[in-house]
């Protein structure tokens, strides 16, 4: 099920501080779509998309040699709570990796996801890997 349409003062999921639009939005659509620029702009548009439950384009950011077949739809109830990016860095020119802590509830139960996401850049494009083991 699409969510609504957003309204360009809904702020973003990833909890950046700006619009929806005005962050994560622009690279989910439009001219600037799968444009993120650095490693953690790409993080939180993927959050943001998983909120959003844009599975096309979180297939699209992710590398297609880790990439699966597909992604399931959310489970019904689930609710996104918070993003807060403990760190980001490049670990080379077209590499780089992002420290996370996703929120989220399902059935009266709250969870959290930590992790160490690791990114590439092929092509002028970045791509989610996997988590760092």
């Amino acid at each position: 099920m699409a969510k609504p349409p957003v309204s360009s003062t809904d702020w973003c999921p990833c909890e950046s501080g700006l619009t929806y639009t005005a962050c994560c939005g622009r690279y989910h659509e439009g001219p600037q779509a799968l444009q993120a620029p650095t490693p953690e702009t790409l993080m939180r548009s993927r959050y943001s998309a998983f909120v959003r439950d844009l599975r096309p384009y979180l297939l699209a950011t992710w590398h297609p040699d880790t990439r699966p077949a597909e992604i399931e739809p959310p489970e019904a109830g689930l609710k996104w709570l918070g993003l807060s990016v403990k760190r980001a860095e490049m670990t080379a020119a077209d590499a780089g990796v992002v420290e996370f802590v996703a929120r989220s509830k399902l059935g009266g139960r709250a969870w959290r996801l930590h992790e160490v996401s690791l990114f590439v850049r092929e092509d002028g494009h970045w791509y989610y890997v996997r988590a760092q083991d």
